[in-house]
């Protein structure tokens, strides 16, 4: 299989097997709750493996496959540039660590949950939680602002979802299509 090893994004030589493995692993082991930020800058502002707009179609694409979004990246982003053994290192480098943790983490909290220190601890967790998500929404949505198309569908997603309760997969199967027509026919 012919991979994209020799040029990455902008010139910058592509990933090793090992940067790969590394750089998701760097992910895995400081992304506790909110890695999709930490993969964006990672994969896009430092090692510049992926453009924003590779990054953004990469993203719509990993949301729209079963699975955790940011596993579904360090697959592709792996495969694009080393095959099946880029993206089982890009898997194994974001997993392998923090399923370790998640396993002594769950013992942990099973037998802890009902105190009250560690109920505030999580309700504090969840508030940060949704500050990253807001801010890479925000680092996402800069890109579509001069594309009105794109906009266009990112509110009717928004509103379906959020405001209409429309489940995720439904909403993605009507407007993926929709967004995809759209963009051929004003070529955004």
């Amino acid at each position: 299989m012919t991979t994209i090893a020799e040029a990455g994004q902008g010139g910058v030589s592509a990933p090793t097997t090992r940067q790969l493995f590394t750089g998701f692993l760097g992910i895995g082991l400081i992304g506790f709750g909110g890695v999709l930020p930490l993969a964006r800058r990672m994969l896009v502002d430092d090692k510049a493996w992926l453009s924003p707009q590779e990054f953004a179609d990469l993203l719509g694409l990993c949301q729209f496959l079963p699975g955790g979004n940011v596993i579904n990246m360090s697959v592709a982003v792996g495969m694009k540039f080393r095959g099946w053994r880029g993206a089982l290192a890009g898997i194994l480098g974001l997993t392998a660590v923090p399923t370790a943790f998640v396993i002594v983490l769950g013992v942990l909290y099973d037998r802890y949950s009902t105190d009250a220190h560690v109920q505030h601890l999580f309700a504090g967790l969840a508030a940060a939680s949704a500050g990253l998500l807001i801010g890479m929404a925000w680092k996402m949505l800069k890109p579509l602002l001069k594309r009105p198309v794109a906009l266009l569908v990112v509110l009717m997603l928004f509103f379906a979802v959020a405001m209409l309760r429309v489940p995720l997969i439904v909403a993605m199967l009507v407007l993926a299509p929709v967004s995809i027509l759209l963009a051929w026919r004003f070529g955004q």
